[in-house]
């Protein structure tokens, strides 16, 4: 997402050759546009100076990948493929000669993007300059790191051939935000949880949370209360996608950086797309467990209120309520009442930065308290504000404190 190989591609365009095709800027344009919709950036480019290049270690239960060369190098990017080539890529997760790519590339969600959009994506990256960059083999025990396992777990978890299920009555914005959201904006990678191969549970399941990178990617789902995202409007998701920020609350974390690679970019049109689609998901998940607040009585919660009075609420409030676009709402915070409270309990040790935007330029942030707080006072005060302010949530034991600050 960095504009890197513009100065290249104005050289190109200027070409005599260039000149015979009057879609070439436009092509490339909305190429841009669709790669940073993808975040491909993310794990795609380590050094700014040499995007695109590769070789990012992605941690996974099964061992580390590291992120290919996608830069138009011959001997070690994507040079030497076709349109087509790419296509079948991010399409069915086969390379050129049929070796079969990890899920850990979300070629389960790009298997939705037309031939049309792959084109203009592949277009590009073929525009940047070419970095030579052999990243590393995948770091996987065997069987697994045998290629041929992914025929299984294809066989098992994906269907290329199973297209976005068209719904009736819906209205063009709708089956527009399906189309980004389920297919390169992969939203439910992250925000659904997954089984013990690694495979996201879809159905009812999708979209009810789930954990990467350390944090856990709350639900989706609009439910009235606790999980999910049930007091935010349409209006509310699309400017926090837009602008990382809005009324409730900040991105951090992982989703800082989504924000920063990715939706910031997106149109206004397509930012109320999605929000559209994500805000029209029903809750149904058969496993939610009920919340049950927290007495405050409990000597624990008697010692988070101290901890909260003297440490948070200057910033966040006695009651709960933040400073709108500023400091984040925990009084009836989805995110705070979330059932894995991992999120929460990272916030306070190791703090967050708000990711700056073109509405929002100052970035605001939270300190650490992890070299304040003991682990009994940490679990103290998470318990604190998943139950008051009319919160509901379970208590966080100082052994979850321990288990996530190590």
């Amino acid at each position: 997402m960095r504009h890197a190989a513009l100065p290249f591609l104005l050289a190109a365009l200027a070409a005599p050759a260039a000149a015979q095709d009057s879609n070439t800027w436009s092509t490339m344009e909305r190429g841009l546009y669709l790669f940073r919709l993808g975040d491909c950036a993310a794990c795609h480019t380590i050094d700014e100076d040499r995007p695109m290049a590769g070789g990012l270690g992605l941690p996974t239960p099964f061992g580390t990948i590291y992120t290919p060369n996608l830069t138009p190098d011959e001997h070690s990017g994507i040079g030497d493929w076709t349109a087509d080539d790419f296509h079948t890529a991010m399409t069915e997760g086969v390379r050129p000669g049929g070796e079969r790519l990890y899920p850990a590339f979300p070629y389960t969600h790009f298997t939705h993007v037309t031939r049309e959009d792959t084109e203009a994506i592949y277009a590009y990256l073929q525009s940047l300059e070419p970095v030579m960059n052999r990243v590393p083999d995948p770091e996987i025990p065997w069987p697994l790191s045998m290629r041929t396992a992914m025929r299984g777990w294809n066989l098992l978890f994906f269907d290329d051939e199973a297209g976005l299920e068209p719904a009736e009555g819906k209205p063009d914005e709708w089956h527009r935000g399906q189309y980004l959201a389920e297919g390169l904006a992969h939203c439910s990678a992250c925000h659904s949880p997954r089984n013990l191969l690694g495979a996201e549970k879809d159905g009812p399941a999708s979209y009810t949370g789930g954990v990467i990178e350390g944090w856990f990617a709350p639900s989706l789902r609009s439910t009235e209360g606790g999980e999910g995202i049930g007091d935010w409007s349409e209006d509310d998701l699309a400017k926090y996608l837009r602008y990382g920020r809005n009324g409730h609350t900040a991105a951090f974390g992982p989703m800082a950086e989504v924000v920063e690679k990715s939706t910031r970019w997106l149109s206004n049109a397509d930012a109320a797309a999605i929000a559209t689609y994500i805000k029209d998901l029903p809750y149904d998940a058969p496993d939610r467990v009920e919340m049950e607040e927290v007495s405050a009585d409990d000597p624990v919660m008697q010692h988070g209120e101290r901890i909260y009075a003297t440490q948070c609420a200057a910033c966040h409030g006695i009651d709960g309520e933040g400073v709108k676009n500023q400091f984040g709402r925990l009084a009836g915070s989805s995110l705070t009442q979330a059932e894995n409270p991992l999120t929460v309990v990272r916030m306070v040790l190791e703090g967050a930065r708000a990711v700056p935007s073109d509405k929002y330029p100052t970035p605001h942030a939270m300190p650490a308290f992890d070299w304040r707080l003991s682990d009994e006072d940490v679990a103290a005060v998470t318990t604190y504000v998943r139950n008051a302010f009319g919160n509901a949530a379970p208590a966080v034991s100082a052994e979850t404190v321990a288990e996530i600050r190590e």
